[in-house]
């Protein structure tokens, strides 16, 4: 899952780059509105944090301009402003949701998991697919009760391959959403991923749809809606 966080103060946007790092994300940074509206209106993320105060153009006139272009990605609105008409505002814009400075990066994280979960039409925080439970709290991976080891790159693939479980995903999807943008992409690794993940999951959960790209899920699924 790819993140976009858009903060203009550096020790803060650092840490939620870290935090958001360690908890499995790739991550993206940008420091001012202009930059952030271009690059959300252009780039595929799962889920944007957004500071409503920033250089050049504010949070809520970036957040407007997503929206009337139709980009549907799910934004949690960041600002140390705490007055509730601009909580309204910042809903009535476009947000998905809202927390306010000071905040606990334990609850940044839940709220991020939340909304990547609704835009996936999924409810729990463990999503069970084909025998494979993956529990976006922890990022812990198990299957048929046994613990699996991932790196994480595994990891980010095959949290992406479940959030759109028994869709067709593409390996240029892939690569746009495991990797941050000036990370050095080599679509060559995805097919690597996919091997070692399927030696450690099980060949059947993971399904190459010649000339489309990959699905996760059971094989009868698929079946019975050809």
């Amino acid at each position: 899952m790819r993140i976009l966080v858009v903060e203009d103060e550096p020790t803060l946007a650092e840490q939620l780059a870290e935090a958001l790092g360690e908890a499995g994300y790739a991550v993206d940074l940008s420091a001012d509105g202009e930059d952030a509206a271009y690059r959300g209106a252009t780039e595929p993320f799962d889920a944007i944090v957004l500071d409503l105060g920033l250089p050049r153009l504010d949070g809520l006139s970036v957040l407007r301009g997503w929206r009337a272009e139709d980009m549907n990605t799910p934004v949690l609105v960041l600002t140390a402003r705490g007055e509730w008409h601009e909580k309204v505002d910042g809903m009535d814009a476009g947000a998905d949701d809202y927390l306010a400075k000071p905040f606990r990066m334990e609850e940044l994280l839940a709220r991020l998991r939340a909304l990547i979960r609704r835009a996936s039409g999924m409810a729990s925080p463990v999503l069970t697919v084909a025998g494979v439970t993956l529990d976006t709290r922890t990022a812990r991976v198990s299957v048929g009760g046994r613990p699996v080891k991932l790196t994480g790159h595994e990891y980010r693939v095959l949290s992406y391959l479940m959030h759109h479980a028994d869709e067709i995903v593409s390996r240029s999807d892939l690569i746009e959403h495991i990797y941050a943008q000036d990370f050095d992409r080599d679509s060559n690794t995805i097919e690597v991923f996919i091997r070692r993940l399927r030696s450690k999951l099980g060949r059947a959960v993971i399904h190459t749809e010649r000339g489309f790209g990959y699905r996760f899920g059971d094989e009868a699924a698929a079946d019975s809606g050809r």
